[in-house]
């Protein structure tokens, strides 16, 4: 049985969005193990300790909205960050056809998030 906290494993799933890209509350909650728990994601993400080592910018509402109180600047500081990551934005939203996670990038990130359960 795994010791890590739930909140660990939601810091080790968005640390697996690959640069450029961009998953959801409720995608991340997927691979950290319950998908009903985005509202947590939120939550948790909102007390991240490290952005330089879990980016939580990569993370969006399902419509791409970025975080209304994001915790490092808000939400322009986001869109920011994500854009200098290549992230396109069409009025005021991420472009989630081109810059969500694909059901490929998930099962990638599915098998980095057993390697660190390892």
């Amino acid at each position: 049985m795994s010791t890590v906290s739930l909140a660990e494993r939601i810091y080790a799933a968005v640390r697996t969005i690959p640069r450029g890209k961009v998953a959801t509350y409720s995608q991340i909650a997927a691979l950290a193990g319950n998908c009903n728990l985005r509202r947590y994601v939120g939550n948790v993400l909102h007390k991240n300790p490290d952005n330089s080592m879990t980016p939580c910018h990569r993370v969006v509402n399902a419509k791409g909205c970025c975080s209304g109180s994001f915790a490092f600047g808000g939400p322009r500081a986001q869109q920011e960050k994500l854009e200098t990551e290549g992230v396109a934005f069409t009025a005021g939203h991420v472009d989630m056809t081109r810059f969500c996670i694909t059901e490929d990038d998930f099962q990638c990130m599915e098998m980095e998030m057993e390697e660190h359960d390892g």
